[in-house]
């Protein structure tokens, strides 16, 4: 039996202290604030209940195989997930708006020629086969297998873009999320479409490589998901499986440094001087919380960003954005046929992605409103929560803790979102406003970045650090860790670390 400090309380923290505590080791969990979940908070006042992290949970099998592995009681035992159904519903620049039905390609397609016109779901259609085939290619070595010290497959794009014959250029292919939607979707709402769920991770489409078709794939071959009573209750559940397993949790504990001796990690030293000595150090925060130890993730992938959300290693980096949040409470029921969520699509994209990537605000962003049908979001079912988001340049090119800026923004989001939201205005009882900078303040997310899933190609630029770092018995778990951000993807690296340590050199990888 190893003792094991774990650095954080987040989801990919937790996952892994709970699988390595049913292997038998001896695990604590240090963590600076007084809560467990890191980013999947949750913000109460006066009967209504918020998500303060993400809404949805998308790929449930690997919350699934988390509870598997670690106990009698399966996930559905510990929340009640339901499929939101429609997936979406997308209110293009135009007018035009489409409800997509949950992990259904046909009837997605059926539903996009219906709204958009004849073509534009088979098109869309032909798009979701070459990102299965990208899905197919890079699955085991991006998501379920650590990242190896040979990276060359995944700084390839898996995606098959096609040939495009271009007049006096020759043929070219898609290699960014910009030109599939130019080149391969050829219609400016289904471009919005693809830029949005690019954007709504905190990827810049004109930028990203082509194999972020994977996130559109993934979300409409295997669903969304609401966990009832937000998804804080899934933090809940977590935590509580980890208890289960007889993780300790210490709270209120912040870790200045890991101590090393003989070569390899021993242990942590808290900020009031305690050192806690450790067989195994697993790092559940962002890179840069290693203080003085940055050596260790040299040669890792990207850099910790700056202050200011930048990674110093890249000097063409654009900062990693963070999200911009307004909870609104409202007087009135809920109508029965309302979508869970609904996407209002910038009139100019482009220029929103140019805005926000150089670290400024958007005139006009593209706003992701949330109107779940639970009661236990309101105090009852005269009125309704509804949460309104959008993707915003971090805390520091932007100064988030500006009140005026803070309100000025609230109101373009709140104007944005009354084309979902007809009735908003009159409806209005209060609003709480969340930036990147109570992000930041919260989690401890520099300038409050929210990192983005792991992505192929770009010569490796997106990958994340790996799980096992320089320093021997110290290992990254979570969103900035392999393979990257969110709850999904976080899971995964929870497994990957636990995979490391129990059975290690000979670990292959997940299954």
């Amino acid at each position: 039996m190893a003792r094991i400090a774990v650095i954080g309380a987040g989801m990919g923290a937790m996952a892994g202290a709970a699988r390595l505590a049913v292997a038998g080791h001896r695990v604590t969990v240090y963590e600076r604030s007084a809560t467990y979940g890191g980013s999947v908070g949750r913000f109460e006042r006066d009967g209504f209940v918020f998500d303060t992290g993400p809404g949805l949970l998308h790929l449930p099998a690997v919350q699934r195989d988390l509870f598997v592995k670690t106990g009698k009681e399966p996930l559905e035992a510990c929340v009640q997930l339901d499929q939101v159904d429609p997936a979406s519903r997308h209110v293009f620049a135009d007018g035009t708006s489409v409800s997509l039905p949950n992990a259904s390609r046909g009837g997605v397609v059926a539903a996009l020629d219906a709204a958009l016109g004849e073509g534009a779901g088979e098109r869309w259609g032909a798009f979701l086969g070459r990102a299965r085939d990208a899905w197919d290619r890079s699955r085991r070595p991006l998501l379920e297998e650590p990242l190896w010290a040979d990276r060359g497959a995944l700084g390839r794009d898996p995606y098959p873009a096609v040939r495009q014959r271009r007049l006096l250029r020759g043929a070219r292919q898609a290699t960014t999320v910009a030109e599939i939607g130019a080149w391969e979707l050829a219609d400016p709402r289904l471009a919005a479409l693809l830029d949005g769920y690019a954007l709504s991770y905190g990827l810049d489409p004109r930028h990203t490589p082509a194999s972020a078709a994977l996130l559109p794939y993934l979300e409409q071959t295997f669903g969304s998901w609401y966990v009832r009573g937000g998804m804080r209750e899934l933090a809940r559940a977590v935590y509580e499986r980890c208890l289960a397993r007889r993780v300790e949790f210490v709270f209120g504990a912040e870790v200045a440094r890991i101590t090393e001796r003989d070569g390899r990690a021993a242990g942590v030293e808290l900020a009031d001087g305690t050192v806690a000595a450790a067989d195994h150090v697993v790092a559940g925060v962002a890179p840069e919380h290693l203080v003085g130890q940055p050596e260790h993730l040299a040669g890792q992938g990207d850099g910790p960003p700056r202050e200011d959300g930048v990674r110093p290693d890249r000097a063409d980096a654009a900062p990693v954005p963070g999200r911009f949040t307004v909870l609104l409470a409202l007087r009135g029921a809920r109508p029965a046929d309302t979508a869970h969520r609904t996407v209002v699509h910038s009139p100019d994209g482009s220029a929103e992605a140019a805005g926000i990537f150089a670290g400024r605000t958007a005139d006009r962003p593209t706003v992701t409103v949330l109107r779940p049908d639970d009661p236990g979001t309101r105090p009852d079912d005269g009125h309704e929560a509804v949460t309104v988001t959008t993707t915003v340049a971090p805390h520091g090119p932007v100064d988030w803790s500006d009140a005026a800026l803070r309100e000025r923004y609230a109101r373009v989001l709140v104007a944005a979102a009354g084309a979902a939201v007809p009735d908003l205005a009159e409806r209005l009882l209060w609003r709480e406003v969340r930036t990147p900078a109570d992000t930041a303040a919260e989690t401890g997310a520099v300038g409050g970045s929210v990192p983005a899933p792991a992505l192929a190609g770009a010569g490796g630029r997106l990958l994340r650090p790996a799980n096992s770092t320089r320093l021997p018995g110290l290992y990254l778990a979570g969103g900035w860790a392999h393979p990257g951000g969110g709850l999904a993807h976080a899971g995964m690296s929870g497994a990957l670390v636990a995979g490391l340590i129990i059975e290690g050199a000979d670990f292959r990888g997940s299954r």
